[in-house]
């Protein structure tokens, strides 16, 4: 993407040029609470004065505009209470204009904007850019006003710049937030390749229901509402007729941001839960400044989830997408007993203490309607962990329930160093409730571990390699040394082991199973070890044998 605007800078460099203006390139993601906030009101302040112009071209000034939307904040997406002391200026100049008391003025205008607009409320007004820690300002007014004048550079109107490449480039920013967040980043940031490809093969179609339980900064729910809509192109451009116009999105006059054209089709209906609320911030702004509507709770949605229907009960989706954080260990088997949901069900439930990975699938499997499909990104070990060990494994226990009931469509084997919190592979598992005939009792594995160029600081998939794996996954279609449909019998054959690596062999090199994963095994033996020695304690203790 190398859309200009402006001074001549792609958007992409201008946004990262903007954020590394205060620190540098080093520093600029400690400051990402600051910069992002501020980008976004950018692209609010810009489009309302386009919703200024449009409605002063019909009653003659920009005053008279100003003073109709004051009356009626109905007229435009997102009311700013900005008004330059001239208004043939900006709304975007007022801020810019700050020469003292810079951090507080910001914090000022910022709640305004929010108290206006109850769906901005948390998002842009949780930032105090005056703070100060030790006694010290987080970001003092000389960085802010450089910060401030570096976004001033470009306009981000609606005539300036269309809503996917402002979005693309937010998520460009996201992404180079990530790449120096270590290993933080994978609380907020799934590689664009990986959800491209879970986006494409998961199809959804206009009006569905998409949710994630772990949306992080939500580029997973926004990759599944530009799959449908390339989708779309792809069959306009190949003569098939379209969809028929679709004109209010939640009661505005258009999801474009204030375009005359309303979308052409109706809208996913994205639905996510975080629970790190600067994360879930930064969700809601990622979305927004997509042009794109959705409903982003916060909590944590292990224990709480927030979606329900009306009988209290988990509200389900006609698709999921996530990357929950991988091998969380601070779930107990109390959490899995106590819960009143029907997510954990006999047979599978609770998967060990050392790795929720499993839970989180029971999770997303009960959020599935009856037709539903689901892809989650998980760490390799999540597949394997357990098969090939003497005795019972708990993972193991709930990936059986799984393969047995023929729930699992495919598994897909990522390259190495693609993620920014590890430098492990990674897996997508794709899950269906209602498999195609032809595919019932099978699934399809597809090790893609080789399909990648070297990046820095990361490897990625380039366009050809994402065609490839979605074409083998949608056509569910092998080939010597990419995939496989393996059935029933030969995974129970293998003790429940689903990797990909195992059952194909790229050729190219031997394929270990990295030490961390070893060192997990391990870990999960001894302390099932510790918990049955535990247990035969307690019981011999009751017939009074002396232990």
């Amino acid at each position: 993407m190398a859309n200009n605007n402006g001074n001549g800078k792609s958007l992409e460099s201008w946004i990262w040029d903007a954020a590394c203006s205060i620190r540098g390139a080093k520093d600029a993601p400690k400051y990402k609470e600051f910069i992002l906030p501020l980008i976004f009101t950018k692209r609010l302040c810009d489009v309302f004065d386009d919703e200024l112009n449009r409605i002063a071209a019909e009653v003659g000034s920009r005053k008279k505009a100003f003073q109709l939307v004051r009356a009626d904040h109905k007229l435009v997406r997102f009311y700013l209470p900005l008004v330059p002391f001239d208004p043939e200026e900006p709304v975007w100049s007022v801020i810019r204009k700050f020469s003292d008391r810079i951090g507080e003025g910001v914090t000022t205008h910022m709640r305004a904007i929010a108290r206006e607009n109850p769906l901005l409320q948390g998002i842009i007004d949780r930032v105090d850019f005056n703070a100060t820690t030790h006694g010290q300002r987080d970001i003092d007014d000389d960085r802010l006003s450089n910060l401030i004048e570096a976004i001033s550079t470009k306009c981000l109107g609606l005539d300036d710049v269309e809503a996917d490449i402002i979005g693309k480039s937010y998520e460009y920013l996201i992404r180079k937030f990530a790449e120096g967040g270590g290993q933080s980043a994978g609380e907020f940031y799934t590689p664009p390749e990986v959800g491209t490809i879970m986006s494409r093969v998961l199809a959804p179609e206009p009006g569905m229901d998409i949710y994630d339980p772990c949306c992080g900064s939500g580029g997973l729910l926004v990759k599944c509402e530009i799959a449908m809509e390339e989708k779309r192109r792809e069959i306009k451009e190949g003569g098939h007729s379209c969809p028929p116009l679709h004109s209010e999105l939640n009661g505005y006059p258009s999801c474009n941001g204030g375009l005359e054209n309303p979308p052409s089709i109706a809208p996913l209906k994205l639905y996510g839960q975080e629970y790190i609320a600067d994360t879930w911030a930064m969700a809601n702004m990622n979305m927004i400044i997509h042009d794109m509507e959705g409903q982003i709770e916060i909590g944590d949605t292990f224990k709480n989830p927030k979606f329900r229907n009306k009988q209290g009960k988990l509200r389900t989706f006609d698709r999921v997408v996530a990357n929950p954080m991988w091998n969380q260990d601070w779930f107990t088997e109390a959490d899995y007993d106590n819960d009143e949901l029907d997510r954990f069900p006999a047979g599978a439930g609770f998967p060990g203490k050392s790795s929720a990975d499993w839970g989180w699938i029971q999770h997303i499997h009960a959020s599935l309607n009856n037709s539903g499909r689901a892809a989650i990104v998980l760490d390799t070990g999540a597949v394997s962990r357990g098969s090939g060990n003497a005795g019972t494994n708990k993972e193991k226990s709930v990936r059986k329930w799984f393969v047995d009931n023929d729930i699992i469509e495919s598994v897909l084997y990522l390259p190495e160093n693609l993620f920014y919190n590890t430098t492990a592979p990674g897996i997508v598992l794709f899950l269906n409730r209602d498999k195609e005939i032809e595919r019932e009792g099978c699934v399809l594995l597809v090790n893609a571990s080789r399909i990648f160029e070297k990046g820095d600081p990361k490897n990625f998939i380039p366009d050809e390699g994402i065609k490839r794996i979605v074409d083998t996954l949608i056509g569910w279609k092998e080939e010597e040394k990419l995939s496989r449909i393996v059935n029933l019998a030969e995974l129970k054959k293998n003790d429940y082991n689903i990797s990909p690596s195992r059952y194909i062999h790229t050729g190219e090199a031997e394929t270990y199973r990295p030490i961390e994963d070893i060192v997990k095994d391990l870990n999960a033996i001894e302390l099932e070890a510790r918990e049955t020695d535990e247990a035969l304690r307690k019981i011999l203790k009751q017939l009074g044998v002396d232990v």
